[in-house]
């Protein structure tokens, strides 16, 4: 099974995050996840991140700081995922592909429907910005 490299932004300012709802028909649809997207094989993780925020939620990165690395394994998809917590961006994240989308305090973020994969970013996000 090919494994899909994902770049993960957790968008912050102060003690919230950024989160959008993945559309009920994709995969792990409804939940609530972090920004990003799939690494293309011509772009750095870093290039694929600045290019899936600016045309996922419509910022620009001006600087990012590397948090995590997860795999995990779906049983029907392999993910990669690359994690950056971004904190100093232009403009304000607006979902441009519709999800809903919503600022959380990153204390209250547990008890949201996060795709399994996740999980171990929403532990580490309140650990460290609590």
């Amino acid at each position: 099974m090919k494994q899909v490299h994902v770049a993960v932004g957790v968008i912050v300012k102060g003690k919230q995050v950024f989160l959008t709802r993945r559309h009920s028909s994709a995969h792990q649809g409804g939940k609530w996840e972090f920004p990003g997207g799939k690494v293309e094989s011509d772009e750095t993780v870093a290039q694929a991140l600045a290019r899936e925020l600016k045309e996922e939620v419509s910022i620009d990165i001006l600087a990012c700081t590397p948090f995590m690395e997860i795999s995990h394994d779906y049983g029907d998809k392999q993910v990669k995922l690359d994690i950056f917590v971004v904190d100093q961006f232009i403009g304000e994240p607006n979902s441009l592909e519709g999800n809903e989308q919503q600022w959380f305090a990153i204390s209250a973020i547990n008890d949201l429907d996060f795709p399994a994969a996740n999980l171990a970013i929403v532990e580490k996000l309140q650990v460290e910005f609590s």
